[in-house]
């Protein structure tokens, strides 16, 4: 039994670390999260908070998207190549992200915005959007805030006031927490069996 707990806990562990591993990380991370955060330097948390519960509102008012801030070639794994090319990269991860479904898509990078899936009104207004004032995560993730409710009122889905303790889901800059959880649940569930084969052998 205690080299079964530790084989889940193990199991749990690799499933972060798989993602890191993978070609494209954002496709694995947006199947599950609706922002992905580039990893070093990570975005804060006080950041993401305000643009998950941005993106969350979206959704809320019809208008869900997918979020991929690319701030390195290292947040595109094994596809350094389309570093600096918004649109190729958007085009390349709708396809990675939309195989059960339409999945609108929204590419920020340092020079300009890619996008796949979107409302037509939606996809003309990325043309006047400005492009982001910085380089780092969280420039990109300030670029991001205000370029989302352009887009969401050119599609006739506008949003409101969203407060950072709103509606949001966790990106793919906090690996910890993920680990934490999946830590966690697989205690939980190697506990649980060991209580039942108690009450069996009881019996």
């Amino acid at each position: 039994m205690r080299r079964a707990i530790a084989v889940i806990v193990a199991a749990a562990l690799v499933v972060p670390a798989a993602a890191y591993a993978d070609a494209d990380p954002a496709s694995d991370v947006l199947l599950g999260t609706s922002v992905f955060y580039p990893y070093q330097p990570p975005v804060p948390a006080s950041l993401q908070k305000q643009l998950n519960a941005e993106a969350a509102a979206a959704a809320h008012a019809h208008f869900p998207i997918k979020i991929a801030i690319i701030s390195s070639p290292i947040d595109l794994g094994a596809l350094p190549t389309m570093f600096a090319k918004p649109q190729q990269y958007a085009t390349f991860l709708d396809q990675e992200i939309s195989f059960q479904g339409k999945q609108p898509l929204l590419v920020v990078m340092a020079g300009g915005y890619g996008s796949a899936g979107l409302p037509p009104a939606a996809t003309a207004a990325i043309a006047s959007l400005p492009k982001p004032t910085g380089r780092t995560g969280a420039a990109l993730a300030q670029s991001t805030l205000a370029a989302l409710p352009k887009l969401a009122a050119a599609a006739g889905h506008p949003v409101g006031s969203v407060s950072a303790t709103g509606r949001g889901d966790s990106g793919g800059g906090s690996p910890a927490l993920l680990v934490a959880i999946l830590v966690v649940v697989a205690v939980g569930l190697a506990t649980a069996v060991i209580a039942l084969r108690r009450r069996a052998a009881r019996r």
